[in-house]
C-alpha cells in the first residue's frame, strides 16, 4: 500500500508542475506592467530638477530666515547641521533626476538616431551634477544612477575637480551634438510642443538649446575664477563665442499652475507660515535701492502665523523689516532689546511674499537671460570677453525685472521704474565697485534659485554678508564663520560605508566648512 501511496504521489507531482509550466510565462506577466518607456518621458521629468529650499540655500545666503530654534525649526539661521536640511538637494537628485537621465542614456545609446534628444539629456545632466557637486563637493558621479544598468549599489565618490572637467565634456560634447537636422523633441519641457516657449522645429528647439548649452558653459566657466582665472578665461570666452542666451525668449523655466502642478516648497512656506520671514539684509537691500521687485518678493501680513487667506498684504516697501540674522525668537519677542516683538501668532517682521516670488504657482527658473547677462558684465570686467560691462550689467537687471510679470498676482514693472532704480548712486554702474554691484544684482536675480545664490555667493565673495555669531559652530575645523557645503546625508555612512569614509577622508572631513575645489 505504501509503495502504491509513493507512486500516486509522484505522479501527482509530475501532473502539477506540467499543469503549471504550461503558459507559464503568460500566468506570471503582469499585463499592466511598464516594460518599455521613452527616454524622452524620463529627459522631461528630470527637467523639473532641485533648485535649493528655502530653509537651507536661501538661509544660508541670507534672503530667508527660521529665526525659532526649537526641533524641526533648528537649521542654518543657529548655524546648525541638521541631516533633514541638507539633505533635499541630494535626495531629490540621485533617486530621480541622475537616475532617470543615466538610464535615459542608456536606453539611447551611443549610436541613437535620436541624437537630440541625446544630447539635451547630457546638457541637463551636467546642470544637475553642477548644483550637486556645488552643494557637497566629491560625490558619486562616474557610478552614479547606474544601478539597473551596471548593478552598481554602491558607487564610489568622484573627486569634484575632475567632476567638474567631465561636466565641461558633456556640455560641449552634448552641443557638439545637437543637429538641426535631427528629430524635434515634443517632450522637451523647455522648449517643446508644450513649454512655455514652445517651438514647432529641431531647427528652433536645437537653436534655444545651444544657447542654453554655452550660458550653462558660462556659469561653469565663472566657477573657476578664484581657484584657476586661466581656465575661467578660457571657457567663458569658448561659451561666449559659442553663443549664450540673449534674450529672455531664451530662458529655460517651468511654470506650475498652483493646483495639479505646485512649487512644492513654496507650498510648505505658505501653509507653515509661522516660521517664514525676510531676512534683515535683503529688506534693507530692496528699501535702500526702492527695488521695483521688492513688493514682489518680501511683504507684511496682520498675522504672520496665517497668511494662507491674506492675499493682499502690505507690500510698501517703507513697512518693510527683516529679521537679523543668528538672533532667536525669543529674543526677537522682547521689545526691551530693541527688537520688533511680536504680532498676531507670529514676529512683527517682513515675510517673502508668498503670493507672488514664493507662490506655489510661480515659475522655476533654471537659467536666464538676466543670470547669463551680470555674468557676462562681470567677465568684461575681467577682459575676458568683448563688450561693455556696463551693458551687460544693466541689461541683465532689465531682464530679471521683466520676468516678474511671468510670476501671480504681479505687473509688469514699469520701463520708467527699471530706469530710475538703474540711475540711483546705490545701483549706477562703478568701475571702482563693479565687482561688488554685478554680484549683489546676481544675488537677487537668484531670489528663487537658492542652488545658484548659494554658489556665487561662495565664489564671488558678494554680497559682502556679515558672519552668523549665533555660535562657533561654523569656527570649527578651521572655518571661517560661514557654511561652505552641506554634509552629506546620515544614511550615507552606514548604506555606502566605504565610498563614504573615502569621500569624507578625501575632503577634510564632512561638515559645513569644508569647501568645494573652486572655494578655496
Amino acid at each position: 500500500m505504501k509503495t502504491i501511496q509513493y507512486i500516486l504521489s509522484i505522479v501527482l507531482v509530475c501532473l502539477i508542475f506540467q499543469g503549471c509550466d504550461k503558459d507559464f510565462v503568460e500566468v506570471n506577466t503582469n499585463p499592466y506592467a511598464v516594460n518599455e518607456v521613452d527616454p524622452a518621458l524620463l529627459f522631461a521629468g528630470a527637467q523639473r530638477s532641485h533648485l535649493g529650499t528655502w530653509a537651507a540655500e536661501h538661509t544660508i545666503v541670507q534672503h530667508f530666515v527660521i529665526p525659532y530654534n526649537q526641533g524641526a525649526t533648528l537649521g542654518f539661521n543657529f548655524n546648525e547641521d541638521i541631516d533633514g536640511v541638507n539633505n533635499p538637494k541630494w535626495n531629490d537628485s540621485y533617486p530621480s533626476v541622475i537616475r532617470n537621465l543615466t538610464q535615459a542614456m542608456t536606453l539611447l545609446g551611443e549610436d541613437t538616431n535620436r541624437i537630440n534628444l541625446l544630447s539635451m539629456i547630457r546638457i541637463w545632466k551636467a546642470q544637475v551634477f553642477m548644483g550637486v557637486v556645488d552643494t557637497y563637493g566629491d560625490v558619486p558621479y562616474f557610478e552614479a544612477g547606474k544601478a539597473v544598468s551596471d548593478i552598481t549599489y554602491f558607487p564610489a565618490y568622484d573627486d569634484d575637480a575632475a567632476i567638474y572637467a567631465d561636466l565641461y565634456n558633456e556640455i560641449t560634447a552634448g552641443l557638439a551634438g545637437l543637429n538641426p537636422a535631427g528629430e524635434f523633441v515634443s517632450d522637451d519641457l523647455f522648449y517643446g510642443s508644450n513649454s512655455e516657449i514652445p517651438t514647432s522645429s529641431a531647427t528652433e528647439q536645437v537653436a534655444k538649446w545651444r544657447k542654453l548649452g554655452n550660458s550653462l558653459l558660462l556659469r561653469l566657466g565663472m566657477r573657476y575664477s578664484k581657484v584657476d582665472p586661466s581656465t575661467a578665461e578660457s571657457i567663458v570666452s569658448e561659451a561666449f563665442t559659442g553663443g549664450v542666451m540673449t534674450s529672455n525668449d531664451d530662458n529655460a523655466y517651468i511654470k506650475y499652475d498652483g493646483n495639479v502642478y505646485t512649487w512644492v516648497d513654496n507650498a510648505v512656506l505658505r501653509d507653515f507660515s509661522f516660521f517664514n520671514y525676510a531676512t534683515e539684509p535683503l529688506v534693507n537691500q530692496l528699501k535702500e535701492t526702492n527695488d521695483p521687485r521688492g513688493k514682489y518678493m518680501i511683504a507684511k501680513f496682520e498675522d504672520p502665523g496665517a497668511v494662507a487667506n491674506e492675499t493682499n498684504p502690505n507690500t510698501d516697501l517703507d513697512d518693510q523689516f527683516g529679521v537679523p540674522i543668528g538672533v532667536s525668537d525669543l529674543e526677537l519677542s522682547d521689545t526691551s532689546l530693541g527688537y520688533r516683538g511680536p504680532k498676531g501668532t507670529g514676529l512683527d517682521y517682513s515675510q517673502v511674499n508668498v503670493f507672488a516670488a514664493a507662490s506655489p504657482a510661480a515659475p522655476a527658473f533654471y537659467v536666464t537671460y538676466g543670470q547669463t547677462s551680470l555674468l557676462l558684465a562681470e567677465a568684461a570686467l575681467r577682459g575676458w570677453i568683448a563688450g561693455d560691462a556696463q551693458t551687460y550689467y544693466e541689461e541683465g537687471i532689465r531682464a530679471n525685472m521683466d520676468i516678474y510679470s511671468l510670476y501671480p498676482n504681479t505687473q509688469p514693472i514699469p520701463t520708467s521704474d527699471i530706469d530710475a532704480y538703474l540711475a540711483q548712486l546705490e545701483v549706477a554702474f562703478n568701475a571702482s565697485n563693479a565687482l561688488e554691484l554685478i554680484n549683489i544684482q546676481y544675488w537677487l536675480a537668484n531670489y528663487r534659485n537658492g542652488t545658484e545664490a548659494f554658489a556665487n555667493v561662495r565664489r564671488s565673495g558678494f554680497p559682502d554678508l556679515e558672519r552668523n555669531d549665533f555660535n562657533d559652530n561654523l569656527l570649527a575645523n578651521g572655518g571661517d564663520g560661514f557654511v561652505h557645503r552641506m554634509t552629506y546625508p546620515d544614511r550615507e555612512g552606514s548604506a555606502n560605508s566605504d565610498s563614504y569614509i573615502a569621500a569624507v577622508s578625501a575632503i577634510g572631513g564632512d561638515n559645513l566648512v569644508s569647501r568645494v575645489f573652486w572655494d578655496n
